[in-house]
């Protein structure tokens, strides 16, 4: 029986209009997804020379500006783009606007505004809450049509992107994601929460979102038309959780902080922390002993949060403590994580350096050519770990010896790092190459560690080039 005090016809209204403006709403952001298909170059870092062609597609969102919101990972190395709107059969062809290898983020252009014709943008909306419905969109695998999926958001912190291997803000949820699913929209009250970026493998059902803030920094990044990326302070830190440390650097139960340990002399952190000091506070959000803030209330994560809210070139606060003093330093922060490293971040884009000389092959040290190798030598990793300074900027390997009877009793050399050139160092590979070009010397000395060296007759090297080239397949003899 109803209430005398309500009208039902009225109450009826109301939910047959809200139920109507929900399946509007729900067809319009359907209309806004997008199919991604990619032909890309795959290329080889153990034979630089060499690339393959592969094949993959992915999802995205149509958003202001007649563009399109994707993954760097599903039009990373691109040599054709084309895109399809849900419920079409046609396809555009696109290209790349802006990317972002680092937060795997990409904008997508067209030449025919026509597909845009009939759609709504859809708009980014806020940082959800844990227990927050989410409804993913996109086209994994297992079909053709769109997909469209339902969870609710675990948790939000620090993560590790697959596609860059750096460490950003992530949305945990436990909607189904799938390959196909990448660079589709996660959506909360009709707006754009996050970008689907990964699922996790042996796990059911859990993947994660990039997270709005980090989608804004980007926009925002490339307002001046290029994008910069996001920025780096240059030093290693340790927790401050362990008691006899504490009281070893006097510090009293009511301080948290994190040690500074290195600073990478390439940064602007270099002129203004000292190794030893404490940074208790970044831009005045204090930091725990476990180098965690708090981001919201009763929710933390690592310290670097506040420092992805900055765009290169500009500057943060820190507060320290150096020799039981208390001040604040401001610095700028002015470099990318790979500009602070000897050896550079995960690379997209662009084809592997390399150069040949009398058969053996040189390039530069990258974590592209050490990915997925388990048995690499330690000092190749511990390159990976080693800060960038004016002296030395990139590592250079030997990387294997197309055999020759010039370079015979070399062919088991891989892998191997160079030094110096006939007794110099050099600054980075572009260097390297041009203190051997350069030599007027008979024999190029290469030293390694420990005294290990490889001795090339030079003029024979240059006499044998042509013949070592064909012989390998090898079109040229350097990519610099």
């Amino acid at each position: 029986m109803f209430s005398k005090k309500g009208n039902p016809l009225k109450f009826f209204k109301i939910t047959i209009l809200t139920l109507l403006l929900t399946i509007a709403s729900q067809a319009q952001i359907e209309d806004s997804i997008v199919k991604i298909y990619s032909v890309f170059k795959s290329p080889s870092y153990n034979t630089p020379w060499n690339s393959s062609i592969h094949r993959a597609n992915g999802s995205g969102a149509i958003i202001d500006g007649n563009r399109i919101l994707t993954n760097a990972h599903v039009v990373a190395n691109n040599t054709f783009l084309e895109v399809q709107r849900n419920g079409d059969t046609k396809k555009y062809k696109a290209r790349v606007e802006f990317i972002s290898h680092q937060a795997d983020l990409a904008l997508l252009t067209l030449e025919d505004e026509k597909f845009f014709e009939g759609t709504k943008a859809l708009q980014l909306g806020d940082l959800p809450k844990a227990q927050d419905e989410v409804t993913v969109y996109g086209f994994p695998m297992g079909g053709t049509t769109l997909s469209i999926t339902k969870g609710v958001v675990s948790r939000v912190e620090h993560v590790q992107y697959a596609h860059s291997k750096e460490l950003f803000l992530g949305i945990q949820v436990d909607a189904a994601i799938n390959p196909g699913n990448s660079g589709g929209p996660a959506i909360v009250d009709g707006k754009i929460t996050g970008v689907v970026m990964q699922g996790i493998r042996r796990a059911q059902n859990l993947g994660y979102l990039i997270p709005t803030e980090i989608i804004k920094h980007f926009f925002d990044d490339i307002k001046d038309g290029k994008y910069d990326g996001f920025a780096d302070l240059g030093i290693t830190t340790l927790t401050m959780e362990n008691e006899a440390m504490r009281e070893y650097y006097k510090m009293d139960s009511n301080t948290t902080g994190i040690l500074v340990s290195f600073i990478a002399e390439v940064s602007d952190a270099y002129k203004k922390l000292k190794v030893g000091d404490i940074i208790t506070a970044i831009d005045g959000h204090n930091i725990q002993n476990d180098s965690k803030v708090e981001f919201r209330k009763h929710q933390f994560t690592y310290y670097p949060y506040y420092l992805d809210k900055k765009q290169i070139g500009e500057s943060i606060t820190l507060d320290i403590i150096r020799e039981g003093k208390k001040m604040q330093v401001s610095v700028v922060i002015n470099k990318k994580t790979g500009d602070t490293l000897v050896v550079d971040t995960i690379k997209y884009d662009v084809m592997p350096k390399y150069y040949i000389l009398g058969g053996y092959v040189f390039t530069p040290l990258t974590r592209n050519l050490l990915h997925g190798k388990k048995g690499h030598l330690l000092r190749l990793r511990l390159a990976t770990e080693e800060w960038a300074s004016h002296k030395k900027k990139e590592a250079v390997l030997l990387l294997k010896v197309l055999a020759h009877d010039i370079n015979r009793g070399d062919y088991n050399y891989s892998l191997w790092m160079v030094d110096k050139v006939n007794g110099k160092e050099f600054i980075d590979f572009k260097e390297f190459v041009s203190l051997i070009k350069s030599s007027k010397e008979k024999y190029i000395i290469l030293e390694g560690h420990k005294g290990s060296k490889v001795i090339i007759d030079r003029a024979k090297a240059l006499a044998v080039e042509k013949d070592i080239l064909q012989r390998y397949n090898v079109k040229d003899n350097e990519r610099l």
